[in-house]
């Protein structure tokens, strides 16, 4: 178990306590994978499974560790990292409300090649290897669905892959802009992103220098594509930027 884990063990336990919410009641099931288990698998998980809580910028779990069972993202959205060559995190993908973390690790029986931290605070639910993988053997529904998740991740890392190598910077942050909205939508207030990427962040998912990407935001801003307003971001022109990004 990493060490966020334990540090929020004793949290987990009470939040538990205050039946923060049952697996087979829970409605972020039916955005993953688990919407395949039965109502007595999400019984079983229901009394092994702990609940806590991580603040922003908190680490989830890290590379190189060896996880013990999966998280299910109940609230906010974090970010996956791998450390390259340079000795940088480079943003892999952004994971929101009903994703998974850790699938793959666990079936390949290998280390996390990922590092999770937290861009907001976050509730998270913590299921354990044993019954991740008891249901992966004996609930081909639930395997199928997992096995799906995974090559969907490897699609859209691909994508990214191509995205990099064929488009120019402009092109990839209006992309990337576009995709913010999608997996979190927007403030109904001001119409801002929910997800809120620092500058540094956005470039690296970009693949571009802090200080070009502060450039083509303000070059955006005068094109009227998009709205600052400190660090929100509002998509003005989403067609247009559709169109730049394609």
């Amino acid at each position: 178990m990493t060490f966020i884990m334990k540090k929020h063990y004793l949290c987990s336990i009470s939040l538990n306590s205050q039946n923060m919410g049952r697996c087979e009641q829970c409605i972020i099931r039916e955005f993953s994978s688990l919407k395949a288990l039965t109502r007595e698998e999400l019984l079983t998980i229901s009394d092994t499974k702990t609940h806590f809580l991580v603040k922003k910028g908190e680490v989830i779990f890290s590379e190189g560790d060896n996880l013990n069972g999966v998280y299910c993202i109940k609230e906010g959205f974090c970010k996956l990292t791998k450390l390259n060559a340079n000795g940088k995190d480079s943003i892999v993908k952004l994971s929101k409300r009903g994703d998974l973390l850790g699938q793959r690790s666990i079936i390949n029986e290998e280390t996390s090649n990922l590092t999770a931290t937290a861009l907001e605070d976050m509730s998270i639910c913590f299921i354990p290897k044993k019954e991740m993988m008891e249901y992966f053997t004996e609930n081909n529904k639930f395997s199928l669905l997992v096995t799906k998740d995974i090559c969907n991740h490897l699609k859209d890392s691909d994508k990214g892959i191509a995205d990099h190598t064929h488009k120019t910077v402009k092109q990839r942050l209006a992309s990337v802009l576009l995709k913010l909205e999608e997996l979190g939508g927007t403030n109904p207030e001001n119409k801002a992103l929910n997800i809120q990427l620092s500058r540094e962040d956005l470039a690296n998912m970009v693949g571009t220098a802090t200080e070009s990407c502060i450039r083509l935001l303000s070059d955006m801003k005068k094109e009227s594509l998009i709205q600052l307003l400190g660090k929100n971001i509002i998509l003005v022109n989403k067609s247009e930027l559709k169109n730049l990004s394609e």
